[in-house]
């Protein structure tokens, strides 16, 4: 799905760098499901530990942040067990949840994902849907940039099957082979559905690899939305505007 267009987009200014699109995560930008995924890796991760019988410690709120929140799966559970000096094969794709490799503990917090999903549904954050709805009047070109594999069906629970112009999600990621953040690939695949170039973009993000992602893509601005308490953090990482909130940010549209 692409909108390039050889007239010129709308251009709007977040303080002095005039903008063009806007590249927005999903896990806990759009929808607020960072809390739904952070279950589901917390049981997966103390399951797999419990297992294993050492006595290790459980999985905390600072390893989401640290090694899987934002990541591709397989990428999350290979960072995650790296930070533990854990060595299990890596496997292979098509591993069922019960393998005992990397693929397949990605398949099982796939299978505990949804779970939740079904169990509990899903909510957007109201400021977030607001900022997409008043940018989408103003004609600027949003996009939705994801490593999750399960978009369609969350943005759908969400009510937001049809809120973007272009999307970049995990089976992109798959089909395509693009690097997972916090290398810019996917984002730079946003920007080109766009018609955009990246410095005419803005990322908005929650994970610090994703902010890191924006940032080495060389996008025009990139947002760390801070909605854990974590802004030192994101602008460490490379954020130049942090809120609390998407809309939060200072977005001056054109005037009639």
């Amino acid at each position: 799905m692409s909108v390039a267009s050889s007239s010129s987009p709308p251009v709007v200014h977040i303080g002095d760098t005039a903008c063009s699109g806007f590249l927005f995560d999903m896990d806990g930008v759009v929808t607020d499901t960072a809390r739904v995924h952070a279950r589901a890796w917390t049981r997966l991760f103390d399951e797999f530990l419990d297992e294993r019988g050492k006595g290790e410690a459980h999985f905390t709120a600072d390893d989401y942040v640290n090694y899987v929140d934002g990541r591709p799966r397989v990428d999350g559970v290979a960072s995650f067990l790296a930070s533990r000096s854990i060595d299990i094969p890596h496997g292979d794709p098509s591993d069922p949840p019960e393998a005992h490799t990397v693929c397949g503990l990605a398949a099982r917090k796939d299978a505990l994902f949804l779970h939740e999903l079904d169990e509990n549904g899903v909510d957007a954050f109201p400021g977030t849907v607001t900022l997409i709805e008043r940018l989408r009047a103003a004609h600027v070109p949003v996009a939705l940039v994801t490593a999750s594999r399960n978009a369609n069906r969350v943005l759908t629970a969400a009510g937001l099957a049809d809120s973007f112009d272009a999307r970049v999600d995990g089976i992109d990621v798959d089909r395509l082979s693009l690097a997972g953040k916090p290398d810019p690939a996917t984002y730079l695949e946003g920007a080109r559905r766009l018609g955009l170039a990246p410095s005419q973009c803005v990322v908005l993000e929650d994970a610090l690899s994703g902010v890191e992602a924006g940032r080495r893509g060389s996008f025009g601005v990139v947002v760390g939305v801070d909605r854990t308490h974590h802004a030192a953090a994101l602008r460490e990482a490379g954020a130049d505007v942090v809120v609390a909130d998407p809309i939060d940010l200072e977005v001056r549209f054109p005037t009639a």
